[in-house]
């Protein structure tokens, strides 16, 4: 990845390979539920997450944190898998971790920005 992989914010931007029963809203809104622990934001509006793929009935994310060091990486992880594996349809969901690149809190939508103050 570089700088310029966009945050996932929208379910136009979700990859769908083949025909699925699995509405990537649902996906989205599942997302919406995972926050990080240290910061009142979830997930997709801290911009998080850098790419959902959905391909029959599995998912796969690739997500960053907001820190390399985060101790609570496992716990914001297993609750992503965990809430997709609740959607409809959803048989399957493998989380990706990467830092490349670093999150920056210019990723944040703008929402985010105003539930934080900045």
């Amino acid at each position: 990845m570089d700088q310029t992989v966009q945050s996932i914010q929208s379910v136009e931007q979700i990859e769908r390979i083949g025909d699925s029963p699995i509405d990537g809203e649902a996906v989205l809104e599942a997302l919406r539920q995972c926050y990080d622990p240290e910061i009142p934001v979830n997930v997709v509006d801290l911009g998080l997450i850098y790419g959902l793929r959905i391909e029959g009935d599995k998912v796969n994310v690739t997500m960053t944190l907001t820190a390399i060091g985060c101790p609570v990486a496992p716990e914001v992880m297993a609750e992503v898998q965990g809430r997709i594996k609740e959607t409809a349809g959803v048989e399957a969901c493998e989380v990706d971790l990467t830092f490349d690149p670093m999150w920056t809190p210019e990723r944040m939508t703008e929402d985010a920005r105003w539930e934080l103050g900045i």
